[in-house]
């Protein structure tokens, strides 16, 4: 079953209709259909509540029932600790990248797997040698591929 590691930009659009939010929809529903299987750093929870929150779309009651749902839909969590840090430190450094930004594709490297991100700024900063590693949400076809 084909892996893919999201981040928080993904999932946002899950809970607030943005652009692309359609094809967002698409990997959480092939995801729920089992047809692929998500994975992220547990950073996927705040950061997605976060946005959440800033929005000011949601009051406290609809934030903790969001958070609930993203407890429920059981993503892949997976620890940052050794090989996945130091992944993330060397691309954050080396690339001018925060480390949350950093872990979702350190993780992706690790994994040996495609990173799928909404934010197409993380994306021009990269060298291509890792651009192999992340696909725009735009891109969805060619990652559900």
């Amino acid at each position: 079953m084909k892996q893919i590691v999201i981040d928080a930009n993904v999932v946002v659009k899950w809970f607030i209709e943005e652009k692309n939010s359609t094809k967002a929809r698409i990997l959480r529903d092939k995801f729920i259909g089992k047809e692929i299987k998500l994975i992220t750093p547990s950073l996927l929870y705040f950061e997605v509540l976060n946005a959440l929150k800033y929005s000011k779309l949601f009051n406290q009651a609809e934030l903790n029932d969001a958070g609930e749902s993203l407890e429920n839909y059981g993503f892949n969590v997976i620890t940052i600790k050794k090989k996945i840090r130091e992944q993330m430190v060397k691309i954050a450094v080396e690339h001018d990248l925060s480390i949350y930004d950093a872990s979702y594709l350190g993780l992706s490297i690790a994994m040996e797997t495609i990173l799928c991100t909404a934010d197409e700024k993380i994306i021009k900063k990269l060298p291509q040698k890792l651009k192999k590693y992340v696909k725009s949400l735009n891109q969805i076809e060619e990652i559900l591929n």
